[in-house]
């Protein structure tokens, strides 16, 4: 077993919000397995632009559908990775906020300068404060600024003393990511790694691309196909199955003896 997930994801998507907490939750058991996770910070809009797709809330039938399947969706992740429940509210204009270029260069700036668990920590701090009220405008730079100089070391989810606690970075490193941000270096970044998803077949986020020790990639969409992609990487896993009534005479008492049906 081993093999790699590349998860290409935007802040702006709120699928990518979960398939990010499912991938943080579970990369020790994958590890475990030789796997590694990878995330690249890709800008939806561009990917949407470049294959016809429109954000579901733009199609009546997807817009009414919506609530009830992020709705079960948040539930299913149902806490941060420290424990704390999830507090997930839409932006009140998505369409504005979602125009993220500005964040996700910084997210590429941040990857390319510091370890792998600072990436990780802000990439979790900018999708809670993007997606829990008041869902802050990202795209503002003095907003993006202002978040990077809150992010408490150590980020797993919020807690009661986040204010009191040592900030991830210093005013000069926050100054850093700012001008970073802006550098034809990292927006060159994001242009190819947004490039490098739509040559994978990307059309939506999160956009995974999971390839197995023999060398074999294959695409995978959305946050709950992960049944599928550890199939693909040969992982052991439990799949989604239905379970008999215990109190049934017949199969019961079958069931309690370890049958299978």
């Amino acid at each position: 077993m081993g093999g790699k997930i590349d998860c290409y994801l935007d802040i702006a998507s709120l699928y990518s919000y979960l398939a990010y907490l499912d991938l943080l939750r579970n990369r020790p058991i994958l590890a475990s397995h030789g796997v590694t996770v990878e995330f690249h910070p890709t800008f939806l809009g561009a990917l949407n632009q470049a294959t016809g797709n429109k954000p579901p809330w733009t199609l009546p039938a997807k817009a009414a559908h919506g609530p009830f399947d992020a709705a079960r969706s948040i539930a299913r992740q149902g806490t941060y990775p420290n424990g704390h429940p999830l507090n997930i509210t839409f932006p009140e204009n998505l369409f504005i906020n979602g125009k993220t270029i500005l964040p996700l260069r910084a997210l590429h700036y941040i990857k390319s300068t510091f370890a792998p668990a600072v990436l990780d920590q802000t990439l979790l701090y900018l999708l809670h404060v993007f997606w829990s009220p008041p869902n802050l405008n990202l795209t503002v730079p003095e907003n993006l600024k202002s978040t990077l100089l809150a992010i408490p070391e150590g980020f797993s989810g919020p807690t009661a003393n986040d204010g009191q606690k040592k900030k991830l970075f210093t005013a000069e490193q926050v100054e850093s990511i700012m001008k970073g941000a802006q550098a034809e270096e990292f927006k060159d970044k994001l242009k190819k790694t947004t490039a490098e998803a739509l040559e994978r077949g990307a059309f939506g986020a999160p956009w995974i691309w999971a390839t197995n020790d023999k060398g074999e990639g294959e695409p995978f969409f959305g946050s709950d196909r992960f049944h599928f992609v550890y199939k693909h990487l040969g992982l052991p896993y439990r799949d989604v199955e239905v379970l008999p009534n215990e109190d049934d005479p017949k199969w019961g008492k079958l069931w309690r003896k370890g049958a299978k049906l």
